[in-house]
């Protein structure tokens, strides 16, 4: 047989894999576990990084402060260096909406080891620990949380002994990229981590989604949160290893009432928003970078190219595997399609999505070698995420 044959034969085999023994990575079920309301609400401090969220605050900051929870709450804003008056507009919501108690602070630059963002965790943790808090909320300053968000989270927390509760919040998709983007983001991401398997006790796949992660106050103690994952560009993947390595047990799951308001007009939005951390994924291995590349290529690639090339040459084994492969990855795109409310038609473009996370991945690992490394919100992280490479 020609080599096109065997290439899609490898393509269609790799592709019976994911659909069965992948941990049905797929399926999008996976939402907040069987849960009962305890006896005593224990009390909670929600943290909130914020640098420059300035234009989704407004519509994000209220949806915490509204929290209908029984228990004793308070939220800690950090404002990390904003030049747009991130913490005024806070203190002003505030005034505004009322609700709980909110808290605004800013701990000055970071020192040479620490990422921003967990920089300012960690000072939102340090003032919460006055209040002793049985759970911490780490939230995103772009996260819009349904009214009884906080409550469900605790309560299935409570429920099921968890350390680490975790919800994928839905990512907004209203402009022609995010159709084409975003819910193939969340599947690549499910694809990497299936769901099923992090809430696994003693399974090596760990991972949180970092715009909502609950963590018992008592499990970030024990793995040293942040300060254990301080230099973790991926910061949301490095405190669920931290977590789960110390012997937490911890869940992830999609979200149905936890929402970003983050927009991403443009490619470019999206293209950064990926090519940031991509190769920080990588682990900045060049190996694991050429195999990821290899990878895509055979598996989102070949399918389509192996169908095209086997029906203008009359290869009908080439056509026939290329065609089966690219099936079996629409259609479990398809549940991911339903998740957000996106039109089915989007499911047989999946391999020109992946093409573009090729290019993303690739073009962050050129940054990378240019000594720009990963960002986040105006500032550039040339070394290593050694706290990737560690865990």
């Amino acid at each position: 047989m020609s080599a096109i044959v065997w290439i899609a034969a490898g393509s269609l085999a790799a592709w019976l894999w994911l659909l069965l023994c992948q941990g049905f990575f797929w399926r999008t079920d996976i939402r907040l576990p069987a849960r009962t309301d305890p006896d005593d609400w224990p009390s909670v401090c929600v943290v909130v990084p914020a640098r420059d969220e300035a234009a989704v605050l407004s519509a994000s900051l209220p949806s915490l402060l509204a929290q209908d929870y029984p228990g004793r709450v308070e939220v800690f804003l950090v404002d990390d260096g904003s030049s747009d008056g991130t913490g005024e507009l806070a203190r002003e919501l505030a005034r505004t909406h009322g609700g709980l108690p909110l808290t605004v602070d800013s701990p000055g630059e970071p020192p040479e080891g620490w990422t921003g963002k967990l920089w300012a965790v960690r000072h939102g943790i340090g003032l919460a620990r006055a209040r002793a808090p049985e759970f911490l909320l780490l939230t995103d300053a772009d996260i819009a949380h349904a009214p009884d968000s906080l409550r469900e989270l605790v309560a299935a927390a409570r429920t099921g002994g968890f350390d680490v509760v975790s919800q994928m919040a839905r990512l907004r998709v209203e402009s022609v990229w995010e159709r084409l983007v975003v819910p193939a983001f969340v599947y690549f991401f499910a694809q990497l981590y299936p769901f099923r398997r992090i809430a696994v006790k003693g399974s090596r796949t760990a991972a949180a989604a970092g715009g909502c992660v609950l963590l018992r106050t008592d499990a970030a103690e024990r793995a040293r949160i942040p300060d254990a994952i301080r230099h973790a560009v991926i910061d949301d993947v490095a405190l669920a290893r931290a977590v789960k390595g110390s012997g937490g047990h911890i869940w992830l799951g999609l979200a149905d009432r936890v929402d970003s308001v983050r927009p991403y007009p443009r490619l470019h939005d999206l293209w950064r928003m990926v090519s940031r951390s991509a190769y920080a994924q990588l682990r900045h291995n060049p190996l694991l970078l050429a195999g990821t590349v290899a990878g895509l290529a055979v598996v989102y690639l070949v399918p389509p190219v192996a169908l095209a090339v086997g029906l203008a040459a009359g290869n009908a084994w080439a056509a026939t595997a290329g065609g089966l492969a690219w099936l079996l990855m629409t259609v479990t795109y398809v549940p991911m399609l339903r998740y957000y409310r996106q039109p089915l038609w989007l499911a047989p473009l999946l391999p020109v999505t992946a093409f573009l996370y090729l290019l993303m991945t690739v073009d962050s690992a050129v940054q990378h070698y240019r000594g720009r490394g990963a960002a986040w919100k105006g500032r550039t992280y040339a070394r290593p995420d050694t706290a990737l490479e560690e865990s």
